[in-house]
């Protein structure tokens, strides 16, 4: 054999060698119970797919996998310690088995990160941006020592430019000093507290979403912002662009396959407005997708390039012929169906094992015959939102609730008056600056048609303020002013909460101003045996003994679910995708192991929830 061969055979060994070096000293923690994915997990690579299709270079380098951690107490300096207690695996939390570390951080103490990362000549010729998918709460981000950033929010994307703090050759130093209060602190947090119980569960710190490299020209598009319009057959573009140049201009295309549909060439900060004739139209039966291309030009040639896509489909609201406002998706009463789905996973917490876990569910849930996912105080990674698209889930994005303390007093099922709290003046720019955040980042991706500020109650404030501010900041989608209340006359729609069986707010009283939905019910528990959080004490709305007693009660509810269509239901959310921790009220077990009620069974129930004929529509036209 050659010697260029041996001396690759070599290179190779040397470098498996250096991987099982990397990665002998990480383990999943010993816990109650895994996913069929815990064991997919590899160690020198987790979850390795590109983390941002909706703006894609192909140019870039993941940074997950096994870092050093450290946690200290909060008071001491802002400096990385000497020192560090072991390795974490990156980007599962460090509470989660597969962190590797299974261990608490709380409000007192802060968690350090670091990381040593070779940094190829071919990405240094640029500049080099350093990615964060999410990390929860406040991050200080250091490069080589030199402060590069800091951001505060644990559930949207933020990137530093790091060329600045690079040092000569390919090592570079990365290290993260994280603090996140979690229930303790005003911040947004979802579900997460210290003592967990019930519907709430264990808190997640630190990096939860990939961290990455990507090399950028001096002028590089940032950002995009893209809308549909069915009605005018156009898509309105327009894209955020760093360091231009006076006479730059930005050139869009829109394909259809290998068949461009629709081409501008505008200034560089100007808004394009694309024609597209005869638009295809998507839906959760034909979720068409079309490419889009967005490029810098520089005197004819181009500086940068990104590509995207989109897709043309229409949210809104319109009466029946009773005067009684639908939802309306593509100018047709669709109703809308599917499960409170939280987002949590028993190996990696609030960070899915890897991709094919985190497609499992949203297929599962097709194939149960949903049609919409409402996404519960929780914001997903970019590729969740990606998936529903491609499988044409309908999405509500919640806004993750904090600051708990408001009063329910009132919602379509309860009478008295609606009392939003006062947060204080911090507490309320927290939120604001992330809701906002939330919005911006996820606001390309068709499958979100439906925002919800708030949920029972839980840290409301200002309630017609956010609402309409949220409705201005995007007005292509409708807004749930507060799932479940206190409700305000404010929004396109109006929702109630009602456990274990449907109901809806009259329709005679609040369906001609607002579409009417129910935004939870259900709560069926059957803890199974072997694949539960703990072994007794599980909890739920309503339990049952058997599969087939859960089934009988749940298709009675889609039975009542029809008679409240033809009433002026446009929408019902059914608790819940999976059972979370002790909370067994799943149609899945925890660990994704056990389908309690076979989805044929359940896709056969829902089915005749979609029947057109169930509503007569006046008009098409939405208002």
């Amino acid at each position: 054999m050659k010697k260029s061969y041996y001396i690759l055979l070599l290179v190779l060994l040397c470098q498996a060698g250096m991987v099982q070096a990397q990665t002998s000293g990480w383990h999943v923690v010993a816990r109650k119970i895994t996913t069929p994915w815990t064991d997919k997990v590899d160690p020198a690579n987790p979850l390795p797919e590109y983390p941002r299709p909706q703006l894609v270079r192909d140019d870039w380098q993941s940074l997950n996998g096994l870092w050093q951690y450290a946690v200290q107490p909060k008071a001491q300096q802002e400096t990385a310690p000497a020192t560090f207690e072991g390795h974490i695996l990156v980007p599962y939390p460090i509470e989660s088995a597969l962190s590797g570390v299974g261990k608490l951080v709380g409000n007192d103490n802060v968690l350090w990160y670091k990381k040593v990362i070779t940094v190829p000549s071919k990405l240094r010729k640029q500049n080099v941006l350093l990615h964060f998918g999410a990390v929860d709460w406040q991050a200080d981000v250091y490069v080589n020592g030199k402060k590069v950033g800091a951001h505060q929010g644990g559930y949207d994307p933020f990137t530093f430019d790091i060329t600045a703090a690079l040092k000569k050759g390919s090592q570079q130093e990365i290290a993260l000093r994280v603090w996140d209060p979690s229930d303790e602190g005003p911040q947004p947090r979802g579900k997460q507290v210290n003592k967990p119980e019930g519907i709430w569960y264990t808190p997640v710190t630190g990096i939860w979403q990939t961290v990455w490299l990507e090399p950028v020209p001096k002028t590089y598009i940032a950002d995009t912002r893209q809308t549909p319009n069915i009605d005018q057959q156009t898509l309105t573009v327009s894209a955020a662009i760093e360091n231009l140049q006076p006479n730059d201009q930005l050139r869009i295309s829109a394909w259809d396959g290998k068949n461009k549909v629709g081409e501008q060439l505008v200034k560089a900060t100007a808004t394009a407005v694309l024609s597209i004739k005869n638009p295809k139209l998507w839906s959760p039966e034909s979720p068409f997708l079309y490419d889009l291309r967005l490029a810098v030009m520089r005197n004819g040639k181009v500086v940068d390039e990104v590509k995207s896509y989109f897709a043309m489909r229409k949210i809104s609201v319109g009466p029946d012929e009773d005067g009684v406002q639908r939802m309306l998706l593509n100018n047709k009463f669709v109703f809308q169906y599917g499960p409170l789905d939280q987002g949590w996973w028993p190996d990696g917490l609030y960070t899915a094992p890897t991709e094919a876990a985190l497609v499992s569910d949203i297929d599962k849930t097709k194939a149960m015959g949903f049609n919409m996912i409402r996404k519960h105080v929780k914001v997903e990674p970019a590729r969740w939102y990606y998936h529903c698209d491609k499988t044409g889930m309908l999405v509500w994005q919640d806004m993750p609730s904090g600051d708990l303390g408001a009063h329910w007093g009132n919602h379509p099922g309860i009478e008295g008056e609606a009392e939003d709290m006062t947060r204080t003046a911090e507490s309320e720019q927290i939120y604001r600056t992330e809701w906002k955040e939330i919005m911006d980042d996820l606001y390309n991706f068709p499958s979100i048609v439906v925002w919800v500020p708030f949920n029972e109650a839980w840290g409301q404030f200002k309630t017609i303020e956010i609402v309409n501010w949220t409705m201005q900041r995007d007005s292509s989608r409708l807004v749930n002013s507060a799932s479940g209340g206190n409700f305000h006359k404010v929004g396109q729609i109006i929702d109630l909460h009602h456990y274990p069986d449907p109901a809806m707010p009259r329709a005679d009283l609040f369906g001609r101003d607002q579409a009417i939905v129910l935004g939870e019910f259900g709560g069926l528990g059957l803890p199974v045996p072997g694949h539960t959080w703990q072994q007794k004490d599980n909890w739920g709305y309503q339990n049952f003994k058997n599969a087939d007693e859960l089934f009988d009660k749940y298709k009675s509810f889609t039975e009542k679910l029809e008679t409240l269509i033809k009433k002026g239901l446009s929408a019902a959310v059914y608790t819940q995708t999976t059972d979370v921790e002790v909370e067994t009220n799943g149609l899945m077990t925890y660990d994704r192991k056990v389908m309690k009620v076979p989805a044929e069974k359940l896709r056969e129930a829902n089915s005749k929830l979609y029947d057109p004929s169930l509503v007569e529509m006046e008009t098409a036209a939405a208002q």
